[in-house]
């Protein structure tokens, strides 16, 4: 079993950068795959990025490759998300989901490979 917490989110300015946390419990948190999601008012939950168990293999969706970056410190229990150049479309809830496969070299893209999920935080940039 894994909780998931959230943190970092906020009301921003376009242009502007934030970066995202997902605290994770358990001693089991450095053998999952890590991925962050995010919903909008009336839209599905949508990938977003995702990283493997090490760290070595991440995946992105294409709308954002080059302006989010995830990265975890397994030390810490913690993924993150660094969101630069925010646009107003980026406004969503923004969750972080942990895949339980150990180990897995693939990062998965779909909302149903996750069995974990935080309760969210919310991104707002105003234009």
């Amino acid at each position: 079993q894994v909780q998931l917490v959230e943190s970092g989110g906020g009301l921003v300015q376009a242009g502007d950068s934030l970066r995202l946390s997902c605290a994770a419990s358990g001693r089991t948190f450095s053998t999952y795959t890590m991925g962050w999601f995010r919903q909008a008012p009336g839209k599905d939950r949508a990938f977003i990025a995702g990283i493997s168990w090490g760290g070595g293999v991440t995946a992105y969706a294409d709308s954002m490759k080059g302006r989010f970056t995830i990265s975890r410190d397994n030390a810490k229990n913690t993924v993150y998300l660094q969101m630069n150049t925010l646009k107003p479309e980026d406004t969503a809830v923004y969750y972080c989901g942990a895949d339980s496969r150990p180990l897995a070299s693939i990062v998965r893209r779909t909302v149903g490979a996750y069995d974990y999920w935080g309760q969210g935080t919310q991104v707002t940039v105003s234009s």
